[in-house]
């Protein structure tokens, strides 16, 4: 059976190209959202097996969706990618300390994404 990843990301073209290579470069079954709170109804709802989020997103920040997905017994198993520019020391800490499996900074080689993806998941199973 093939892994749902989740991606969240407000900016089309981002969304476009992480979903793009989840799908031919890993295969994956992508579900796409456009801010953190969709971002967490869909995770709800559809139980992917990782997820892959931007931090600065209208509606709710990539941070505070990771946080409410790791109180959510339901969900707090699953592995959470940031992936964003926010790469300052202070905005890293926040990452970890919002329950991130993984910190990766924008721009990002498709392949470094997919390989940390195929480690995660294979971690979780």
């Amino acid at each position: 059976m093939t892994a749902t990843i989740l991606v969240a990301d407000d900016e089309p073209d981002v969304l476009f190209m992480t979903s793009f290579s989840l799908r031919s470069l890993g295969g994956y079954t992508v579900l796409e959202a456009h801010d953190g709170q969709e971002a967490l109804e869909l995770a709800t709802k559809e139980q992917p097996d990782l997820i892959v989020m931007d931090v600065k997103m209208p509606r709710m920040t990539g941070f505070e969706a990771c946080r409410r997905i790791r109180a959510e017994p339901n969900l707090k198993h699953i592995p959470v990618i940031l992936l964003t520019a926010k790469g300052q020391k202070s905005e890293i800490d926040e990452g970890w300390e919002a329950g991130a499996t993984e910190y990766m900074l924008k721009p990002y080689a498709p392949a470094t994404l997919i390989g940390r993806v195929r480690e995660l998941l294979g971690s979780t199973r």
